[in-house]
């Protein structure tokens, strides 16, 4: 069993919700913490914003009770807006802060901050220690393994960071220049254990319970879910039941999906107010209806729904049409089958 200590936080087999920027918000983040995230990080916050105190930034940095265990991730490319950053950080009272060294965009990449920062590793250096140094708690750092595959440079990324106080480190398994393609390289984990003793936590193309189980096996201490969590915020719960049973549940039914839905667009609501909880949440429709009979037309009519009773009700039609397609099918069936006779 992989355990994964950071500060007072501590986890068995921990499965982790990745920051992904405009979709790890605390409304996202407390439907998988409910459904089994063992830790939830925000939106990554730049630090030139926080300083600046401009609005979009110190409204990530929200953080509801229910939630937790949670870490606030902050990144940038200067040391004195990264550890008065953190400072500002601390002041949300998150559990752990980890710092981007790894977001591929290029509107990062080219202010030297996030996997910029692959290219220039005493930057880095200065910069996780200028966090560690500027913050009482615990800072763990998540990056990739190098700028291309002819720079990996992840294991003395990863001994660098560990000299400098940070405390764990979250390794996407891919290069810079990847991005979200290309095959990810898990092998690499094994040689990073190895060199360090903080934790290793695996990140990149975990999508099914099998792929955490088989992410476990390289070693790591723990797993992060990015993508595959969008729309599917059951996937905590089902890979750590496969993990413990070796057995996978059933997919959620209708009704759960319904209802999670639901619960996420509230959560929206509470967060944002009645109109921009309802635009936000369009996105995600695609990924709860995924699969589901009939789901292109509801989708059509749900992200031109004005307010929540329109969507509730169309919810609920939508269930009676599902029920009313099935009966047809099984009557389809059963006079095929008499046809056949």
């Amino acid at each position: 069993m992989a355990t994964l200590k950071i500060g007072h936080v501590e986890v068995e087999n921990g499965i982790l919700l990745a920051p992904m920027e405009d979709v790890t918000d605390p409304p996202f983040r407390r439907v998988c913490h409910r459904l089994g995230a063992d830790i939830v990080y925000t939106e990554f916050i730049s630090s030139e914003g926080l300083i600046r105190d401009a609005r979009k930034s110190r409204q990530k940095l929200k953080i509801y009770e229910d939630e937790r265990p949670v870490s606030i991730q902050i990144f940038g490319s200067r040391e004195e807006a990264m550890a008065e950053s953190a400072q500002i950080a601390e002041s949300a009272n998150p559990d752990f802060i980890d710092i981007n060294c790894g977001c591929w965009v290029k509107d990062v990449v080219k202010r030297n901050a996030g996997a910029g920062l692959l290219r220039d590793l005493p930057a880095m250096r200065q910069i996780v220690k200028s966090v560690v140094d500027n913050t009482k708690l615990p800072v763990t750092v998540k990056t990739r393994l190098g700028w291309d595959r002819n720079t990996i440079v992840i294991t003395d990324v990863a001994r660098m960071v560990e000299d400098v106080g940070a405390v764990a480190l979250a390794i996407h398994c891919r290069t810079r220049d990847q991005g979200h393609e290309g095959l990810v390289s898990w092998e690499y984990i094994a040689e990073v254990k190895k060199a360090v003793s903080i934790p290793i936590i695996l990140n990149g193309d975990v999508r099914t319970p099998h792929d955490v189980k088989r992410a476990f096996e390289t070693g790591a201490d723990a797993v992060m879910i990015g993508r595959a969590a969008i729309g599917n915020p059951w996937i905590f719960r089902e890979s750590h039941h496969y993990l413990k049973t070796g057995e996978l549940l059933d997919e959620p039914t209708l009704d759960e999906r319904i209802e999670v839905a639901l619960e996420h667009l509230r959560n929206n609501i509470d967060y944002k107010g009645d109109k921009y909880g309802i635009l936000e949440l369009r996105k995600f429709w695609g990924g709860y209806l995924k699969g589901l009979p009939l789901a292109g037309h509801v989708r059509r009519d749900l992200v031109v729904a004005p307010d929540l009773e329109t969507i509730e009700e169309r919810l609920n039609r939508y269930k009676e049409e599902v029920a009313e397609h099935e009966q047809e099918q099984t009557e389809r069936r059963e006079r095929y089958l008499q046809e056949q006779e």
